[in-house]
């Protein structure tokens, strides 16, 4: 398995993400993973980087629905396949209740029902079915949806083509996502792929894991849809406490740190709980230490999970 490789920040400007892109030009990872910004605009982002010769398969890890319409969504995630000449992943999220109040008047009724009718709007479109967009010659686009909790994973099992989660425990993945991804997918030829974004880092003098966990994933540590799931795993997180969350995050090992070869070993765990994409994440380096070590991190793993493949 080649794992995947998220930008770990809202991008302010490509070309802070071009170095990302050129390690998956060079195969050490399989796809190029960026999230929502209202910064540098994600597909905007992807299209400059095609420009530049970077044209390397795309991950929407994830956009938000309520931003775009899915004529619009299903526009874009095209475009990028024609672009770049590669598959793209669109993924996409349901948002915080506040944001969708902000932007729609009033938050989704039943978030995991809107996610599942937003992703089959996208898929029909994108297959002609309603809405049809002009039909091109482009590479696969699969539509995703972001998951962390049972109804989600159950109503993207029925509906998604990739399911994608964050910040979840492989046993949970395992034992809880997974089956019920399985339910949902109940009848379908070919149940969704599996995508988990997995905060990681290395272990060197000076670094404290705690602090790297609390820069990376303070803010969904401070998040009650995030912390009910970890509960949920058995990692003990409060919303109103994000550093005893990411103490508790490098304690269950969500956050993985140590040598290369102690971070390949703890991966392990996403693979064997059904995981069919490990995308790595070094936000917490990249906000504590900045990109370049961020990537250095990226890349002395990823070389380490190719050599344990070998």
């Amino acid at each position: 398995m080649v794992p995947g490789l998220l930008f770990p920040a809202q991008q302010m400007h490509p070309d802070a993400v071009a170095p990302f892109g050129e390690l998956v030009m060079n195969r050490l990872a399989a796809r190029l993973w960026l999230g929502q910004s209202v910064m540098a605009e994600t597909h905007q982002t992807f299209a400059y980087l095609a420009g530049r010769g970077i044209k390397v398969p795309c991950g929407l890890g994830v956009t938000l629905m309520p931003l775009r319409h899915p004529m619009e969504a299903a526009t874009q995630a095209r475009s990028l396949a024609v672009l770049t000449g590669s598959p793209v992943v669109a993924g996409y999220g349901a948002a915080t209740p506040e944001l969708v109040r902000a932007l729609r008047g009033a938050p989704y009724e039943r978030p995991a029902t809107a996610a599942a009718g937003y992703a089959q709007a996208v898929r029909g479109i994108l297959d002609g079915e309603t809405a049809a967009l002009p039909p091109m010659k482009h590479p696969p686009v699969e539509v995703g949806l972001g998951v962390i909790r049972p109804g989600m994973a159950r109503a993207a099992g029925a509906v998604a083509d990739v399911i994608i989660t964050w910040m979840t425990p492989p046993a949970y993945l395992g034992d809880t996502l997974l089956p019920a991804m399985a339910e949902g997918a109940a009848g379908r030829a070919v149940p969704p792929r599996v995508a988990a974004v997995v905060h990681v880092a290395l272990a060197d003098s000076g670094r404290d894991p705690r602090k790297l966990a609390h820069s990376a994933a303070g803010r969904h540590l401070g998040a009650p849809h995030y912390t009910d799931m970890l509960r949920r795993a058995g990692v003990p997180a409060d919303p109103a406490d994000p550093r005893a969350g990411a103490a508790a995050l490098v304690e269950a090992g969500v956050y993985v740190y140590g040598t290369p070869e102690e971070v390949v070993e703890r991966l392990r765990g996403y693979r064997e709980a059904g995981v069919n994409e490990i995308i790595l994440n070094t936000a917490g380096v990249a906000r504590t230490e900045g990109f370049t070590a961020a990537l250095a991190d990226a890349e002395r793993i990823l070389g380490a999970m190719a050599d344990a493949d070998d």
